[in-house]
């Protein structure tokens, strides 16, 4: 389905362009020197889709740009609440290994001691031996 609307989207921008192409073909001068409109010593002659093209490539750049740094601050939040949630699972994954030891202490402390054979334990809520 995506696929579907990027060809939905791409095909008619690029008959777009084409066809911009072939109506634009005429030559137009770009000058770089302000003072100096007859003769410019900074001048570049390109068909008039070209410029228009690049000019549009270099905006959507130059937007990229700037959106990208005005979102450094987010950028470097998520990084930190990455690092925090790493911690904290690996703080958690510490704790769960404790408890576990600590539960296998317990059982090995609790177990009964008649002869190897299990006899009735009874517990409260906490697990404590009554």
């Amino acid at each position: 389905m995506r696929k579907f609307f990027t060809a939905l989207l791409v095909i008619p921008l690029g008959l777009f362009f084409i066809i911009f192409a072939v109506a634009n073909r005429h030559l137009v001068t770009v000058s770089f020197d302000p003072f100096n409109s007859v003769a410019p010593t900074v001048a570049i002659t390109l068909p008039l889709f070209l410029v228009l093209i690049v000019v549009a490539i270099l905006g959507v750049i130059a937007g990229s740009t700037a959106t990208w740094f005005r979102q450094y601050r987010w950028r470097r939040a998520a990084r930190q609440h990455e690092a925090d949630a790493r911690q904290a699972l690996a703080e958690l994954a510490d704790l769960r290994a404790a408890l576990v030891t600590a539960q296998a202490e317990r059982r090995r402390l609790t177990a009964p001691s008649n002869g190897g054979s299990p006899g009735v334990v009874e517990r409260d809520k906490q697990g404590a031996t009554l």
